[in-house]
C-alpha cells in the first residue's frame, strides 16, 4: 500500500503542477484583454508576487532562513524574467489555447531532444505515452486551428525555450521551494530594469486595471509562485523525456479553460486531442512510478 501511494504521489502532483501551467495561459489572456493591464507590467507585478509568496512559504516553513536566500541562480532568474515577458507579449497577439500550444509543444521538443540527446531510455511506457501525446497534439495543431500570429508564435516560441531551459536547470536541486524562491527574487529586479526600459526607450505605455492587478498577482502568486515550487519537487523524480511529455498537458488544459472562460467554441477534434495528450502523459508517467517501485 505505501509503494502504490508512492508511486501515484508523482502523476497527482505533476497533474496540480499542470493545471497551474495551464491556467496562466488563461489568466494572462483575460488580464491583457481590453488592455486590463499592459504585459510589462503584467510580468513585472506576476514575479514580484511570485517572490513574495514564496519568501513567506520559506520563511514559516523553515528555521534555516539565512541559508535559503542564497539558493538560487541569476542564470536561472533570467531564464525565468525572459519566459514570463516574451509569454506576456506574446499574449497581445495569441489566443489562450493557441500560445499554450506553441508554448508547451516548443517545451516538450526541447525536453525531448535533450534526452535523446544524454541516452536516456524510454521502456515502454514512455514510448507508448509519448506517441499518445504527440498524437493528440497533432490532431490539435493540425488543419482546422487558424494559423497564429507570426509575431506572436515567436514570442512564445522563445517562451517555450527558456521555460525548458529553466526546467532542465531545476532538476535534482536539494531544496525546490528555496531555490524556486532564490530564482524569484533575482527575477524581481531585473523584471523592474526591463519595465523601465521598455518605458524610457520603446515608448510603452503603462495600463492597470483594478481587474488587471487581480489577475497578475492570481498568476504571480498561486499559479506562478506555488506552481513552480510543486513542479520544481516533482523533477527529481521524473527523467527529461517524462519531464517533456508531461508538460504537453497544459495545452489542452489551457484550451478547455479558454472554452469556459473567453467562449471559444468546442470541438469533438479538441476533445479526442485532450484525452489523448492527457492519457498519454498519465501513461508515460504512471509507468515510472510502476517501474521506480519495482
Amino acid at each position: 500500500m505505501r509503494a502504490t501511494r508512492s508511486g501515484m504521489r508523482v502523476p497527482f502532483l505533476s497533474a496540480f503542477a499542470m493545471v497551474a501551467f495551464a491556467a496562466n495561459s488563461v489568466i494572462a489572456r483575460l488580464a491583457l484583454t481590453n488592455h486590463g493591464v499592459d504585459p510589462g507590467t503584467f510580468t513585472l507585478i506576476r514575479l514580484l508576487a511570485g517572490a513574495l509568496v514564496l519568501v513567506l512559504i520559506v520563511r514559516f516553513t523553515s528555521t534555516d532562513h539565512a541559508h535559503s536566500w542564497g539558493m538560487g541562480s541569476w542564470t536561472s532568474a533570467a531564464l525565468l524574467l525572459s519566459y514570463a515577458a516574451t509569454f506576456s507579449y506574446a499574449y497581445l497577439t495569441l489566443g489562450a489555447a493557441t500560445g499554450a500550444l506553441v508554448l508547451f509543444g516548443v517545451v516538450q521538443t526541447v525536453m525531448f531532444a535533450t534526452a535523446l540527446r544524454s541516452g536516456e531510455h524510454l521502456g515502454l511506457g514512455g514510448v507508448t505515452g509519448l506517441v499518445l501525446a504527440l498524437t493528440g497534439f497533432i490532431i490539435l495543431v493540425g488543419p482546422g486551428l487558424s494559423r497564429p500570429n507570426p509575431m506572436g508564435a515567436l514570442l512564445m516560441s522563445i517562451a517555450g525555450v527558456s521555460w525548458a531551459g529553466y526546467t532542465l536547470r531545476g532538476r535534482g536541486v536539494a531544496r525546490p521551494v528555496r531555490v524556486t524562491a532564490g530564482n524569484f527574487l533575482r527575477s524581481a529586479p531585473l523584471a523592474l530594469a526591463l519595465w523601465m526600459s521598455l518605458r524610457i526607450f520603446h515608448g510603452d505605455s503603462l495600463h492597470l486595471t483594478p481587474k488587471g492587478l487581480l489577475l497578475a498577482l492570481l498568476s504571480g502568486a498561486v499559479t506562478s509562485g506555488l506552481g513552480y515550487a510543486l513542479w520544481y519537487t516533482v523533477l527529481p523524480s521524473l527523467t527529461r523525456a517524462q519531464s517533456g511529455i508531461i508538460q504537453l498537458a497544459p495545452a489542452p488544459l489551457a484550451t478547455v479553460g479558454a472554452l469556459l472562460l473567453l467562449s471559444e467554441p468546442i470541438s469533438s477534434k479538441l476533445v479526442l486531442a485532450s484525452f489523448l495528450v492527457l492519457g498519454g502523459v498519465f501513461i508515460g508517467v504512471l509507468r515510472r512510478g510502476t517501474e521506480s517501485n519495482k
